[in-house]
């Protein structure tokens, strides 16, 4: 299969592992993995601070560079969930209804990692090899957006060598949220502590989840605390295979 790459700004800009983990999963699967060079911001961050009108070249650029592909990937749920429930409602807003049927077909062909593995792809076990303890958070986006549901800890079951520990209230947000975490800072680091320490209850090695923003809030709470343990995209060990002896 022929899958474009949507990598998205974190990960094109500070996480470029993550992408580049995605694309070597996909590989090794045995399909082709494109990388749209035109791709820029889904426009996420201006639709959620109320700019929907700067949004909107944003979301016809997305559209014009995706639309060309049977099947587009994000390593992230936050932004898959942009795509799906936002770039129709912003192009209908202003009244472009051409465009909006474009986004929604779009929208339509693009998945999170997790959900392409499973329901287009139909693979749980990819092969992995991760001797680590390990705990999922399940993000916001992807848990109450995209309602992917156990797909992640399904495809994290099937990991060699990795030993999966339940997270205590795992569906309670981390307090990131983008500018939340910037506008209501208390809150944030109240939710934030609240996530480190059921992550560290469980004596995991590594914290794992679907979105590299939520992970990026929580590994700096865990490097602050001179924890031990750090943070994990999905992809990455995903991607991780036994080293050959």
């Amino acid at each position: 299969m022929r899958i474009a790459l949507f990598v998205t700004c974190l990960a094109d800009a500070l996480y470029p592992d993550v992408g580049k983990a995605t694309v070597t999963l996909l590989e090794r699967l045995g399909h082709e993995v494109v990388f749209p060079a035109a791709q820029t911001c889904c426009g996420q961050m201006h639709v959620n601070t109320g700019y929907q009108r700067e949004a909107l070249p944003l979301v016809r650029h997305h559209v014009e560079t995706f639309e060309p592909y049977d099947v587009i990937v994000a390593p992230s749920g936050s932004c898959v969930g942009s795509v799906r429930h936002q770039h129709t409602m912003v192009a209908r807003r202003a009244g472009d209804e051409p465009l909006a049927a474009r986004a929604e077909a779009v929208a339509a062909r693009t998945y999170e990692l997790s959900e392409l593995l499973i329901d287009v792809l139909g693979v749980e076990d990819v092969g992995a090899y991760y001797p680590h303890r390990v705990t999922y958070h399940p993000t916001c986006h992807s848990l109450r957006m995209l309602r992917v549901g156990d797909k992640p800890l399904r495809l994290l079951r099937r990991v060699r060598g990795m030993t999966l520990l339940e997270l205590p209230e795992a569906d309670q947000c981390c307090g990131f949220g983008g500018t939340f975490a910037v506008k209501n800072a208390d809150t944030s680091t109240a939710m934030l502590a609240d996530k480190m320490r059921n992550a560290l209850d469980t004596g995991a090695e590594f914290t794992t989840a679907g979105d590299s923003s939520c992970l990026m809030h929580i590994d700096g709470g865990l490097r602050r605390l001179r924890s031990g343990t750090t943070t994990v995209h999905l992809a990455q060990i995903l991607a991780h295979t036994e080293a050959p002896a």
